[in-house]
């Protein structure tokens, strides 16, 4: 069974499907050892670790793919969801970094609408035209064949063209075959059940990390509202880059190491330190 057949059966069976965000090979490690079957690599979370700054379109396609590759590398059970952005150019730049991700093993990749390059602001989304949104997706859909990695198409839309033009595009996106839908900031629970009203059925992805301007739901109320998929980008990313700075001001005070750090053998454990030395035992040369 490949990657995307693998998550469309997962995708029918009952239930909110949770997917910690994961950059880096540690993070995919950490998430599949936590009994996550499933991860989204975040655009976001890879222009933290990777750039020391915001997701505003600045990470490039071949650090993306080599993220994946990490990802992968380090979790080759977990379903992978990756980020795909805007594709990174045309639609033909999209069928190369659909039909990239899925002959690296990616279960989903995820496109959007988003107008690039970005005007040279930290605000708005300005999106493509509906006619070349379409074009997009449809490019992606058609790379997917190759591979059976899912596509989930995203509009970000509604800040700068309403909740109208939004629904229209989830329905179009659904019309050219998108296996997931994802509208971008919702304004209330009224435009989330129409966004997965007009996904007609096949699964809605949202974002349920705080900070968004509006209310985020809990997972109860996120599967009530009828999203198949809830993931967090900040949900590791946030501890990690506390738990840096803690270590950090321990070590700047004259300690070697922050309160909340891990036990030297606890540290070893996670690392693999020991699983290493058995599977390397078989090939030690012996006198």
């Amino acid at each position: 069974m490949s990657p995307g057949e693998e998550m469309r059966s997962y995708l029918q069976e009952p239930g909110l499907v949770v997917m910690p965000a994961v950059w880096d090979g540690l993070s995919a490690k950490l998430a599949a050892a936590a009994g996550f079957r499933t991860a989204f690599l975040s655009g976001s979370c890879v222009a933290a670790s990777r750039l020391g700054g915001p997701d505003l379109d600045l990470v490039s396609f071949g650090e993306m793919a080599d993220s994946l590759a990490m990802v992968r590398n380090a979790a080759p059970h977990t379903m992978v969801l990756a980020d795909g952005d805007h594709g990174y150019g045309n639609a033909m730049n999209v069928q190369r970094t659909v039909a990239t991700y899925g002959r690296a093993g990616a279960a989903a990749v995820l496109i959007e609408d988003k107008l690039t390059p970005r005007a040279l602001t930290a605000a708005g989304k300005p999106c493509l035209p509906f006619e070349e949104a379409r074009m997009k997706i449809r490019a992606a859909i058609a790379a997917a064949k190759e591979s059976g990695i899912l596509v989930m198409a995203r509009t970000d839309c509604r800040p700068t063209l309403g909740i109208d033009e939004a629904v229209a595009r989830i329905e179009m996106f659904c019309d050219e075959g998108a296996d997931i839908l994802f509208l971008d900031s919702p304004a209330d629970d009224a435009e989330i059940r129409r966004a997965v009203a007009a996904a007609r059925g096949r699964p809605s992805f949202a974002v349920l990390s705080p900070g968004a301007p509006r209310a985020i739901p809990s997972q109860t109320q996120a599967a009530a509202l009828g999203f198949k998929i809830a993931t967090y980008p900040t949900g590791m990313l946030s501890p990690a880059i506390a738990g840096m700075q803690e270590g950090l001001a321990a070590i700047a005070a004259g300690g070697a190491a922050a309160a909340s750090a891990l036990p030297a053998k606890t540290f070893r454990e996670v690392l693999g330190y020991d699983a290493y030395d058995v599977q390397a035992k078989p090939y030690v040369l012996t006198s």
